[in-house]
């Protein structure tokens, strides 16, 4: 007899695979410790998950590049001198 392999459910996370925990932590820019605690929280729903993740991500600011404050407000300053009249 062949038996057919357990098909995954595709909107449960399985924190078990951790192949599957890298790519939803990836897709969702979460560390191990935010993903922990979101499902501890919400629960396996991939859907609940990046529903939660969305407000993290919305209030994590990029990280500027490495360019002094006192050098863009100076270039800026610059650029908005009026000519002489």
């Amino acid at each position: 007899m062949r038996r057919s392999k357990p098909q995954p459910i595709r909107n449960k996370l399985d924190l078990a695979d951790r192949t599957q925990v890298r790519l939803v932590r990836k897709r969702l820019g979460l560390s191990d410790a935010e993903l922990t605690s979101i499902v501890e929280r919400i629960g396996n729903s991939i859907a609940a998950i990046s529903k939660e993740a969305a407000p993290q991500r919305a209030t994590t600011l990029p990280k500027p590049d490495d360019v002094l404050p006192a050098a863009v407000i100076a270039s800026a300053a610059v650029g908005e001198q009026a000519p002489p009249k």
